[in-house]
């Protein structure tokens, strides 16, 4: 699950990170009254879009012909209402959010806090390791992943014990290879405890803080944050549930959601529904291996019911772009036999207006094969495979 920037930086601030202020907007009006409540009438602040995608510095807003971003500084309320009438107006478009962009529909208005120097931290899992760990560079900004690709070397790793999470020693002693002043240390390390701090307790997956900036006046605040939590781990944190933004994610992807399936809708053509998530990738290598492209990742795991694998199918076939559907099943939990009666169930309910490909080894394979054999002159559009490379080829022939 993810959450946005202002969200992130106020769970940070509850663990003690330092944050600017700002105040959260729905209409260009409230922005306006936002700018004078941030700015007491002098000066400027920061309008910045809330949509779950990196780079709105960088973005476009689709449709306006001059080059604005999601993040601008307004110098004024007149300003700041404008650009909010242009950012609830046009899609934002990122490296992140798609050909198409993403609507905005909040903004936050905070107080222009004048960095002069912006660092990166954040921590993450790292899986070589099997540990999380602490990651810092000097070099934030916009471009850290540019730094992270050309010079790797100008980011710092520390490990950090799953068991005792991030210790003060540790996070001082990177706040001096970062470079910070003798009066920094202190806010430096509250922001890295309360990295650690959300990390463990809240199951993130990754917390990110960049920049981490020097204002001019020597602070240290949270300028950007980012959070995403580990959907597998939502049962014990009920509290974050309210933080959940339906808008920003795929409608799709919410229906499969709550039928226990994990999909992700792709662009390709060629539907997949396989149990598992590693035969659910190799699945997908295989088509783009012979031609083919997926049109999602669809795992319905190794307790799925007809019920589900009925709505799964349901799902792909939504899916206008799907021209052939790719029904690879290894039965270990899961009976083949299960899913054959799956597949005929949804064939005779939902109705198979393109060709689907199946192939079926493992538990009850023999079973599930009289099965779909049985259904040939009701259901002619299964076309069942001896096996995977002769299902794949079969696929993408199919849909071409």
């Amino acid at each position: 699950m993810k959450v946005h920037e202002y969200q992130a930086k106020e769970l940070l601030a509850g663990y003690g990170a330092p944050i600017p202020k700002h105040v959260v907007c729905k209409t260009p009006d409230e922005v306006a009254a936002a700018f004078d409540a941030i700015t007491g009438g002098t000066g400027g602040a920061m309008v910045k879009a809330q949509v779950h995608a990196g780079g709105r510095g960088a973005g476009e807003l689709l449709g306006h012909t001059e080059k604005v971003g999601g993040v601008k500084f307004a110098s004024s309320r007149e300003k700041a209402k404008a650009l909010a009438e242009l950012m609830f107006k046009f899609p934002l478009k990122t490296l992140q959010t798609g050909p198409d962009g993403q609507k905005i529909s909040t903004l936050i208005v905070q107080a222009d806090a004048k960095p002069v120097k912006e660092f990166y931290v954040g921590m993450v899992l790292d899986r070589d390791r099997g540990v999380p760990i602490l990651m810092a560079s000097a070099a934030g900004g916009m471009d850290i992943e540019e730094v992270a690709h050309k010079t790797p070397e100008k980011i710092i790793k520390v490990p950090v014990s799953p068991e005792l999470g991030l210790q003060p020693f540790q996070a001082q002693k990177l706040a001096f290879e970062l470079g910070f002043a003798n009066e920094q240390i202190t806010p430096v390390v509250k922001i890295m405890m309360a990295i650690s701090k959300v990390y463990f307790e809240k199951d993130a997956s990754i917390v990110e803080v960049n920049p981490l900036a020097v204002t001019e006046k020597g602070d240290v605040v949270v300028l950007d944050a980012k959070i995403d939590f580990d959907d597998n781990a939502g049962f014990r944190h009920k509290d974050l549930e309210p933080l959940r933004d339906l808008a920003e994610e795929n409608p799709t992807e919410i229906r499969a959601g709550k039928a226990s399936l994990n999909y992700i809708q792709l662009d390709g053509n060629i539907g997949c529904l396989v149990n598992g998530a590693g035969l659910a990738m190799a699945t997908m290598d295989i088509v783009k291996h012979h031609g083919g492209n997926p049109a999602n990742f669809l795992d319905v795991g190794g307790g799925v019911t007809a019920e589900n694998a009925v709505e799964a199918f349901r799902i792909i076939l939504s899916d206008a772009g799907v021209k052939a559907v790719f029904v690879n099943v290894f039965g270990g939990i899961a009976s083949c036999a299960r899913i054959a009666d799956a597949l005929v169930k949804a064939g005779r309910e939902v109705g198979f207006n393109v060709p689907v490909v199946v192939r079926l080894e493992g538990n009850e394979v023999e079973k599930a094969r009289e099965i779909l054999n049985g259904v040939k002159g009701e259901l002619p559009m299964i076309k069942v495979a001896p096996g995977l490379t002769e299902a794949a080829q079969m696929v993408v022939e199919l849909a071409k």
